[in-house]
């Protein structure tokens, strides 16, 4: 009898101690999930007057196990029409978790539907993200399913949001002049100001073409951060400043559910090229255009479409 009511107590004991754990865990939860609101909220509050509007983009037919993003950088300081700074497409194998990253230059000599040719980047001056995919479509053959757009301005304070100590960079030269910002060399941690800064900078020999490696350096780096453990608590605040400062066409729930479906897929690499590919193009000047990147456009289609693997 006495050994059985010691049975009792020991599980009426183990009982108290398993609801106790239940009632922490759950308060923990809770105080997460309130935190995590509490801050997206805040991070939306701080860009609900920066979104750029969009009309008109219509997304290309779907293709079975890949899904291109249109990335498009604007450097507009307040004026109703600018020129697109960077113009990237990011491609993910949906099956296979692999991201491929390109950049096209934006001195590119295109075919502008409807206009007279002229540098790629004019294309979303002229019309907007549909001109500029349009443009790519006809010169590439590649389709586009979504789109993301952000000013430089706003890329900065997503960057202090994101990592409020810094990104860390190997800057491989001192870089200062027309960036805003005077960049020593050496491995540091740049704030978005400075990140700015190094991803434009072109006042070497190697001009654009630096640029944009840099500019792939920067996208790599941000996806480091993005998925570092040490950036969790920056996450609700920096994923509710998207909703004003990244202008897209994927809905706030699309955005989570596309970046949760990446993140379980396992470790994701970029890989990374540059259109045009070496040895494709020539330097040409037009009175209209002033000098520009004459490519083969068929020569670098075909690249493409094999980086790509459009054709599997």
């Amino acid at each position: 009898m006495e050994e059985q009511s010691r049975h009792t107590r020991y599980r009426k004991k183990r009982l108290r101690k398993g609801r106790l754990l239940f009632v922490v865990v759950f308060l923990f939860l809770l105080s997460i999930i309130g935190y995590s609101y509490v801050q997206y909220n805040k991070g939306k509050e701080l860009a609900s007057d920066n979104k750029i509007e969009v009309e008109g983009f219509e997304p290309d037919d779907n293709h079975p196990t890949i899904e291109n993003y249109l990335i498009i950088g604007v450097d507009t300081r307040g004026e109703e029409k600018s020129r697109s700074d960077t113009m990237m497409l990011l491609s993910w194998n949906q099956k296979t978790n692999d991201m491929k990253l390109v950049s096209f230059m934006r001195d590119i000599y295109a075919d502008i539907p409807g206009y007279q040719s002229y540098k790629l980047n004019t294309a979303y001056y002229l019309d907007g993200v549909p001109l500029l995919q349009e443009t790519l479509n006809n010169m590439f053959d590649i389709p586009i399913h979504h789109y993301a757009m952000i000013d430089f301005k706003s890329f900065e304070t997503m960057i202090d949001i994101l990592a409020p100590d810094g990104i860390e960079m190997d800057v491989e030269k001192d870089m200062g002049g027309l960036i805003d910002v005077e960049i020593k060399k050496g491995l540091q941690n740049l704030n978005g100001k400075e990140l700015l800064g190094y991803a434009r900078f072109r006042a070497d020999a190697d001009g654009d073409f630096g640029r944009v490696v840099r500019q792939q350096k920067v996208i790599e780096a941000l996806k480091n951060e993005l998925l570092s453990p040490k950036n969790v608590a920056n996450l609700p605040k920096f994923i509710g400043a998207t909703q004003g400062y990244i202008t897209t066409d994927l809905s706030s729930k699309d955005q989570v559910t596309t970046a949760l479906r990446a993140v379980s897929g396992g470790e994701i690499t970029v890989e990374k090229m540059t259109i045009p590919a070496e040895g494709t193009y020539k330097i040409s000047n037009y009175r209209h255009a002033g000098e520009v990147l004459e490519i083969d456009v068929a020569k670098n289609s075909e690249i493409l479409h094999d980086f790509l693997n459009l054709n599997e």
